[in-house]
Formats: structure tokens, sequence, C-alpha cells
């Protein structure tokens, strides 16, 4: 088996298993970013998130990734943007199963989530999916498709609702110790 295969796998064991459970949010960032300089150092991943290929995670400045999420960053990245906020127990999947496939191939793409989008509490978000800047994702919501601009989608599957009225100007401050 390959070396950097091996690396991979005992660097996703570690974070995930055990850095993950650590209460002190600067030791769980440091090992991170020892790892991946395009993790903002701004940035706030909460406790008992999983990462699954964490060199293949982009956050921007002011990202909050809060408790319980799942990022699925095994083949394909996740980039997400300025003074974005998921909410807890949300899933981010970049890779699946082709229903189609004779052989259970696997089929994905990059998921991209733009600037002040606000994800709430587990949403399940499926492969190669873009979420524009300004978008509000309800609670529990799944989203299988792009979602445009300033658009609030709620539902399973999720559709639109209404617009977003916001100049997305704020920005996101979260500097927790223990959490």
């Amino acid at each position: 088996m390959n070396i950097k295969i091996i690396t991979g796998n005992f660097l996703n064991f570690l974070y995930n298993d055990i850095i993950s459970h650590i209460p002190v949010h600067i030791l769980r960032k440091s090992f991170l970013r020892l790892f991946n300089r395009k993790i903002s150092a701004s940035s706030v991943i909460l406790m008992h998130t999983r990462i699954l290929n964490f060199w293949n995670l982009e956050l921007k400045n002011n990202v909050i990734i809060n408790q319980h999420c799942l990022l699925d960053c095994r083949r394909f990245p996740i980039i997400i943007n300025n003074d974005t906020d998921i909410g807890s127990y949300t899933r981010i999947w970049t890779l699946g199963h082709d229903p189609d496939s004779e052989t259970h191939a696997v089929k994905g793409g990059p998921v991209k989530i733009g600037h002040h989008v606000w994800i709430a509490s587990s949403v399940t978000i499926l492969p190669d999916v873009e979420i524009q800047d300004g978008a509000v994702i309800a609670s529990s919501s799944v989203i299988h498709k792009s979602v445009n601009k300033l658009s609030i989608m709620a539902g399973n599957p999720a559709k639109e609702i209404r617009k977003r009225n916001n100049s997305l100007n704020y920005k996101i401050k979260y500097n927790p110790l223990f959490e």
C-alpha cells in the first residue's frame, strides 16, 4: 500500500477519532491548519465534526461549522466562502453511488458554498451542488441541486420559499475557547 494513502488514513483517524473530541478549539484548528492552509485562521470548527480527507476542505474567513457535522471531502473538495454559518448535524456529501450502475459505481462532484450563507441544523447537501451567496437553508432540508443567490430553501427535496432581503454586509465573529 502507498505510504501517502497510509499517512492520509492515519491523519483522518487522528483528527476524526481523537482530536475532534478535544474541547479546546485552538488545538483542533491548529492540527487542521498544520496540514491544510486553505482553512482560514478566522474560521471555527466545533467539536465532534467529522471531516473525511480534510486536506480537500477550503474554508474562507469567518466560517462557522457547528458540532456533529460531517464533511465528505474524499474525492472532491468542499469550498465554503466568507461569513457562512453551518448548523449542527449537517451532512455535506461529495460522493455517492450511481443507482443505475450494474457495479454500484461511485459518482459525485464538489460542493461550493457562497459567502453569507446560513445552513440551519440537520441539513443534507448532496454531491455536485453550488449554494450561491446569501442563501438560507432551513433545518432538515435536503439540497440535491444548486441554489440561487439569496434563496430561502426548505423541505425534502428543498424548494425555494422566498428570497432573502439582506445586503450581506455583516461579519460573523465567533471565537470559542471551549467548544
